[in-house]
């Protein structure tokens, strides 16, 4: 066998049967496995989804922890609560989402695809309930051949009732980070539940159920467009998982302890079980596939037959590009730093601007319908519509004043403005000056005072003041 052509050329690709090239999908069966890599699996499995199905029951006051208020154009996350207009924090959080995720890959491959991303995570719980109910591979495989009958109506009836009921406790979850999840639960037992968010947990549910109970592997492969476009986000320092095929070929089986140079092969005993594990049903011998999702099943079975066999582990194994070229790996290079650095500078600049945002705001809009009005006493009056919002969690009280012109008055309806929590409320202020004392256009300066907190921030807000033009000549 010809390893160094073997090892340059290109996979043939998959046709049917009959030679067609537009195969239909055949069945994948992932043998279950155990090992180093699928116990982080399933530690992040535990973690993730036991956050995604538990955070929207924890209390926070008078509410959920995280809500998405729409109604009310809010969300409440922790003590935090972001308005419409903290959208630029949503934008800019989503950007170094997609920063983070060029990281990662850069650094250390597919992590988020094998660890983290919803449709492995549901296609791992829901393939862990068929295997409970259907058996093993080898019994699902000949479940799927046999004809049906009452046991198998019963395995396959009781395991789409369960898929369905998590799909629906899904999208259940899910709409319960919009509408308060309490609420949420007694308007389903009532069947009072809202247009709306019935569409939500039934789409949300079918979605669930169909992608990780069929769909499954074509999700990864079709549908998601992070697999198509992660090439040019590898290098040749990138962790990858791959087949060591300089000591793997030439491949072939031999007794349990043989050794492979005796028999002149290498230390690929052709047991496919490296692909039997595989949830998108590829062979990592072939080289580094766009299916290959990370999930380093294939290392941990293929560890697990290195021992039987009495050969050192990692035939298979994370590794880079660099690493099976002999060549050394950097760690530390240009990418990864230009990555790391926007991620430090940016992130650290948005945590200290979302934890240091006031908890007070105010809008000043003069009324145009008057530029100015002269009272009877001589004076001077605009009026202007303050826009408080309270982003506190508690109510508070606050007093206008204002400064700028010798004399000048600021007095608000009412005098004293009390806020709940979370309030937006238009408050109808007049600023009133000596008729000496102003000429044409003249800023002033509004202040907010909290009066049921004096440590609290002072909001400054400059307005505009329009007066009579002097008609006085040098």
């Amino acid at each position: 066998m010809n390893t160094a052509s073997s090892r340059h050329s290109a996979p043939p690709p998959e046709t049917d049967d009959n030679g067609s090239l537009y195969a239909a999908r055949r069945k994948i069966h992932p043998r279950e496995v155990t090992g180093a890599y699928q116990r982080l699996r399933r530690i992040a499995l535990v973690l993730i989804l036991g956050a995604f199905y538990t955070l929207c029951w924890v209390p926070w006051g008078d509410r959920q922890i995280i809500l998405w208020d729409l109604p009310a154009r809010r969300f409440h996350i922790l003590w935090m609560t972001f308005y419409p207009q903290d959208f630029i924090y949503a934008a800019i959080l989503l950007v170094l989402a997609a920063v983070t995720l060029l990281f990662f890959t850069a650094l250390a491959g597919r992590l988020w695809c094998g660890y983290t991303c919803p449709q492995t995570l549901w296609t791992e719980m829901f393939l862990w309930i068929e295997r409970k109910i259907e058996g093993d591979r080898v019994q699902r495989i000949k479940m799927d051949q046999s004809p049906w009958t009452r046991d198998k109506l019963l395995r396959r009836g009781g395991k789409h009732a369960i898929w369905i009921a998590i799909g629906f406790w899904t999208g259940l979850t899910f709409v319960g980070y919009f509408t308060p999840i309490r609420q949420l639960l007694a308007e389903l037992v009532r069947f009072q539940l809202g247009p709306w968010e019935s569409f939500w947990v039934f789409f949300y549910g079918f979605a669930t159920y169909g992608n990780a109970g069929f769909l499954r592997e074509q999700v990864c492969m079709y549908m998601c467009p992070y697999a198509r476009f992660q090439s040019a986000m590898f290098d040749r320092d990138s962790l990858i998982i791959s087949y060591d095929e300089q000591r793997g070929e030439p491949r072939g089986s031999r007794r349990r302890g043989s050794d492979p140079k005796q028999v002149g092969l290498g230390d690929c005993i052709d047991c496919t079980m490296c692909v039997q594990v595989c949830p998108t049903g590829i062979d990592i011998r072939r080289g580094l596939q766009y299916e290959c999702i990370g999930c380093a099943a294939c290392i941990d079975v293929c560890d697990q037959v290195m021992d039987r066999m009495g050969y050192p582990r990692g035939l298979v194994r994370y590794t880079t590009q660099n690493a099976l070229d002999g060549k050394a790996t950097h760690v530390i290079r240009p990418r990864i730093v230009i990555y790391a650095t926007i991620l430090l500078i940016a992130g650290g600049l948005t945590v200290y601007a979302i934890l240091t945002r006031p908890v007070l705001s105010m809008d000043v809009l003069r009324d145009r319908n008057a530029l100015y009005r002269t009272l009877d006493d001589g004076r001077i009056e605009n009026s202007y519509t303050l826009k408080i919002n309270n982003r506190s969690e508690t109510p508070h009280s606050y007093r206008l004043e204002a400064r700028g012109i010798t004399g000048i008055q600021a007095q608000s309806d009412p005098a004293t403005i009390t806020l709940p929590p979370g309030a937006i409320q238009p408050i109808p202020a007049r600023v009133q000056v000596p008729a000496s004392a102003v000429s044409g256009s003249v800023d002033v300066e509004l202040i907010l005072h909290t009066v049921d907190d004096p440590d609290a921030p002072v909001i400054r807000e400059t307005a505009r003041f329009l007066g009579p033009r002097s008609t006085q000549t040098p």
